[in-house]
């Protein structure tokens, strides 16, 4: 089968040969799938600019999300599933022609619906999910801060706040993105390249129940100062080091950014801080994501929500699409067809 094999760091365009690999082979209670398309995370991003930990070693096989058909179980248990379109979420391996998953975290899908809406479901909208409706929950009237809103978990997490009646802020480095994350639903848009945001948050005269941040660093100091007593912070990923020389040292930068925190903080204000690994969870907790896939497929299929596709690829363009989506200027998902 082909790949798109990561055989060097750094510059996107360098980064990826389109190479003959050997297919793998489901095990234990793992399923095939013959993959039509596959998303990119920012995850992806960090893990080609060798600063993403979890990443195998090169040269490897990325990608977290893919969509298809599984032509193949390891277990009869799973039989049922051959032949039904999926979307899944992979342990890498996705940017391939064939990939492996869990069979107890696939989730079937109706052929109408597009691979690059399918594929948005699983890392940024069980993300989201189970940020916004598991690991907290939202209620009407509560005020929330998304990072990068016109991103893909962003995207996601505007979406679901509004169903449940909150008031969005959403960052973004333009203005540019501001008609499309208003029309996903963020009330109080704010260009961060331009403003505080805490500051901007802080006139409104109104404190925050919670906070969703992909950035990390001190923006995390920030976003807790604003939430109100017995909010919460979520996070879920570290963006501000990607793109960024400096190895180890620039590593504890971030760390010395997010600064120290006891758990005596939390008590006193009630509040609480909570991480979302969801490549972790998908390791440990197989019926978590299966139970989070399952409902964004079944708010997507009634229109509840509304997943953003913002660029499909050939695999020939796959440098293309990892350099549109580490621009910052992307909005939604960006898919990779076969």
């Amino acid at each position: 089968m082909k790949a798109a094999v990561l055989t060097a760091k750094g510059d996107a365009s360098k980064a990826f040969q389109i190479k003959e690999v050997p297919k793998p082979r489901p095990k234990d209670l793992e399923v095939l799938i013959e993959v039509e398309a596959f998303g990119l995370n920012f995850a992806d991003v960090m893990a080609r600019n060798g600063l993403y930990r979890d990443a195998p070693p090169m040269p490897s096989i990325l990608g977290y999300d893919v969509v298809g058909k599984v032509v193949e179980s390891a277990t009869e248990q799973y039989n049922h599933l051959i032949g039904k379109r999926v979307v899944a979420m992979t342990r890498f391996g996705g940017y391939a022609e064939y990939a492996v998953t869990d069979a107890r975290a696939c989730a079937e899908i109706p052929e109408s619906m597009s691979a690059g809406v399918a594929a948005a479901l699983a890392t940024q909208y069980c993300t989201a999910y189970r940020a916004a409706y598991e690991a907290i929950n939202l209620f009407d009237g509560d005020r929330i801060l998304v990072h990068a809103a016109a991103g893909g978990v962003g995207t996601a997490l505007c979406q679901l706040a509004k169903l449940k009646g909150c008031f969005v802020y959403g960052t973004a480095s333009s203005e540019k993105k501001f008609d499309y994350m208003q029309s996903n639903g963020v009330d109080y848009p704010i260009n961060y390249s331009k403003f505080d945001y805490r500051s901007v948050i802080e006139q409104q005269g109104h404190k925050l129940q919670a906070a969703f941040n992909s950035v990390g660093g001190s923006t995390f100091k920030k976003d807790y100062g604003l939430l109100e007593k017995g909010g919460t912070s979520v996070i879920y990923g570290v963006a501000e080091r990607s793109g960024k020389s400096g190895g180890g040292f620039a590593t504890l930068q971030l760390a010395w950014k997010f600064g120290i925190m006891s758990p005596i903080q939390f008590l006193v204000g009630s509040n609480g801080v909570i991480g979302i690994n969801m490549l972790h969870i998908a390791d440990h907790q197989p019926l978590v994501i299966k139970r989070c896939l399952e409902a964004v497929v079944q708010l997507t299929s009634t229109e509840q929500l509304n997943p953003h596709v913002g660029g499909v690829f050939d695999i020939g363009e796959i440098g293309k699409a990892h350099a549109f989506l580490e621009s910052r200027t992307s909005i939604g998902k960006i898919v990779v067809e076969w």
